[in-house]
């Protein structure tokens, strides 16, 4: 059952919209511009309410953008926790690089890593900001670490690969084809820094 909020507005019946849809384009913009390029007139306009109901449904905006960032994660990196549930690293490693590939050159949303977009362009008033989305990619980075000491354990990776320094390649393969993407890198361009990191791969 989809959740609505009445939407304030100066004159007339209050309106109603759609907290879902709202939040999804609240995201759209935070993405675009990160969270401080993004100005409340944008986010209000983009989400089409006004700020009182914006602040009533969702809070100030760095609530709005913490909302945003779960859904981001929920929604567009799913298929970072299906991949370590491959049987094998190879296939956690290629099932990784492939879906960000994917949402990288989808045609409906804008380019980039949100997560890193907005740790890089914070500035020192929005150092809560910088620090919740660090944390969160620590933790993302926790599980692949995690996942690649089973795998090792497994006998799927060599005795001599640190776990850690692994999860750390990856994880700089996996935004630096987000920041190509965002700089206007071509899907066959994306491709081929894939098809390297998968022939450097050191697991079967």
């Amino acid at each position: 059952m989809e959740s609505v909020i009445p939407c304030c507005v100066p004159k007339g019946r209050p309106r109603e919209f759609d907290v879902d849809e709202a939040l999804t384009a609240a995201l759209r913009v935070f993405w675009r511009r990160g969270y401080e390029g993004a100005s409340m007139a944008e986010l209000t306009a983009e989400m089409g309410i006004a700020k009182p109901s914006l602040y009533a449904a969702f809070g100030n905006k760095e609530e709005l953008f913490k909302k945003a960032l779960d859904l981001y994660e929920h929604s567009k990196l799913a298929y970072m926790t299906e991949a370590l549930k491959e049987p094998t690293s190879r296939q956690m490693a290629q099932r990784l690089l492939l879906g960000a590939l994917e949402m990288q050159t989808s045609n409906c949303d804008p380019k980039g890593c949100l997560g890193v977009i907005s740790a890089v362009a914070c500035g020192p008033e929005a150092s809560s900001i910088r620090e919740c989305v660090i944390e969160r990619q620590k933790s993302a980075r926790e599980a692949l670490i995690k996942r690649l000491e089973e795998y090792k354990e497994e006998g799927d990776l060599p005795a001599d690969i640190e776990p850690e320094a692994l999860a750390r390649y990856m994880t700089a393969v996996l935004q630096g084809l987000s920041v190509q993407a965002g700089a206007g890198a071509s899907k066959g361009e994306l491709q081929s820094l894939v098809d390297m990191a998968m022939r450097t791969w050191p697991g079967r």
